[in-house]
C-alpha cells in the first residue's frame, strides 16, 4: 500500500501518540505540521520524523502534498478545520469530539460528501480486536438476549487552565471521555432492537467554570427493552475505563475498552463458569490507522465515518440539554 501523506494540525501530545507513533510503525509520512507556536512545531517534527514545519494551520490544509490532514486540537476548533479540510478536498482523520454539537457536525459532513472526501472520527477503540470480540460475544448468542450495559469513563482532573474546562472551547467531561461511552452504546443497536434512547441525564458543574460539566451520568434504553447506563467523571479519584454487557445467559467484562493496549482482557461469565480472554496489547490507534489507510487506498468500509459522527454528536447534545447544561456553543 502507498502510505498516506498525512498534514498534523498542532503539536498536540495526543498526536504523538495517536498519529506519529503508529504512522512511523505502518510506514505512513508525515509530511507537514503547523502549530501556534512554531517552536513546538519544529520540537515536534524532530521528535516524530515530520518533513516540513509549515507557519499556519491554513498553509498544512492548502499543501498540495497533504493528502489526510489529522486534526487533534482543542474540541472548538474541530468542526472548523475539519470543513476547512473538507472543503479544500483533503481526507480527514479527527481527534473526537468530531465538532463542537450536532447541527455544527452536520455541516461538516455535508461538506465532506459534496468534496467526496473520507472524513473519519478517531474513537479509534472500536477498530481493536477486542471491540471486534465484544460484538461477537453478542451475536454468537452465548450472553443472550441483551438486558443492561454498563460504560464508564473516569479520569482525574486536568489542571484548571486546561482547554477541557473551557465552555468557549468546548470542554466538559461528556465531550472529552463520555462520547466514548455514548459511541459504544450506539454501537450495540443491532442487538438490542435499534437505536439508542435518552432517557433521562444528570450532571455537576465544574466550580468556576459555569457552563462546563465536571461530570455527567446518562440512563437510556433500546426498542429491544435493554437499559444503559453511561457515566463519565472528569475529576474522579482515579482512572477507569471499564464497560460490563449483560445478557440474559451471562456477562462480559472489560476493564480498559478505550485502552487495550494496557488490559486486552474481556473477562466472561456464564452459568458454566467464568474465562479470561485476551485479545492483544497493539494500540488501537495502529488498527485506526490500518482501516483508515485500507479506505483511502483500497475503498475497504470505513469504520466510523461522518454519518455516525452526527449520530454520536446528536446524543451528546441531548444528553447536554436532559443534564441541563445545553449543547456546546460553536467557536465565535
Amino acid at each position: 500500500m502507498e502510505p498516506l501523506r498525512i498534514g498534523v494540525l498542532g503539536a498536540a501530545r495526543i498526536a504523538g501518540v495517536a498519529l506519529a507513533g503508529p504512522a512511523k510503525e505502518i510506514g505512513h509520512r508525515l509530511v507537514a505540521v503547523a502549530a501556534r507556536d512554531r517552536a513546538r512545531a519544529e520540537e515536534f517534527a524532530r521528535g516524530h520524523g515530520v518533513e516540513r514545519v509549515l507557519d499556519s494551520y491554513a498553509a498544512v490544509v492548502a499543501d498540495s502534498e497533504v493528502e489526510v490532514v489529522y486534526n487533534p486540537l482543542a474540541n472548538a476548533l474541530h468542526g472548523p478545520w475539519n470543513l476547512a479540510a473538507v472543503t479544500a478536498g483533503k481526507h480527514v482523520l479527527t481527534e473526537k469530539p468530531f465538532a463542537a454539537n450536532a447541527d455544527e457536525a452536520s455541516e461538516v459532513r455535508a461538506a465532506a460528501e459534496r468534496a467526496g472526501v473520507a472524513i473519519m472520527e478517531a474513537f479509534h477503540y472500536h477498530c481493536h480486536p477486542l471491540l471486534h470480540r465484544l460484538h461477537e460475544l453478542l451475536a454468537s448468542g452465548e450472553l443472550g438476549e441483551l438486558r443492561t450495559v454498563e460504560a464508564d469513563m473516569f479520569m482525574p482532573a486536568p489542571g484548571d487552565t486546561d482547554p477541557r474546562w473551557s465552555l468557549e472551547l468546548a470542554g466538559g467531561a461528556l465531550m472529552d471521555i463520555g462520547c466514548y461511552n455514548l459511541h459504544l452504546l450506539r454501537g450495540l443497536a443491532p442487538w438490542a432492537g435499534g437505536a439508542l434512547r435518552l432517557v433521562a441525564a444528570r450532571g455537576g458543574e465544574r466550580a468556576g467554570r459555569p457552563g462546563v460539566d465536571e461530570w455527567l451520568d446518562a440512563d437510556l434504553e433500546y426498542p429491544g427493552g435493554a437499559t444503559a447506563r453511561a457515566r463519565c467523571h472528569m475529576a474522579a479519584d482515579g482512572w477507569r475505563f471499564a464497560c460490563r454487557i449483560v445478557g440474559s445467559r451471562g456477562e462480559a467484562f472489560v476493564p480498559e475498552y478505550v485502552r487495550p493496549h494496557l488490559d486486552d482482557r474481556i473477562v466472561v461469565t456464564t452459568p458454566s463458569g467464568s474465562r479470561v480472554e485476551r485479545l492483544g496489547t497493539r494500540p488501537s490507534y495502529s488498527y485506526q490507522l490500518d482501516a483508515f489507510a485500507a479506505h483511502v487506498r483500497e475503498g475497504a468500509p470505513l469504520p466510523g465515518g461522518a454519518e455516525d459522527a452526527v449520530a454520536t454528536m446528536r446524543l451528546v447534545d441531548d444528553c447536554y440539554r436532559a443534564a441541563g447544561f445545553g449543547p456546546r456553543p460553536r467557536l465565535a
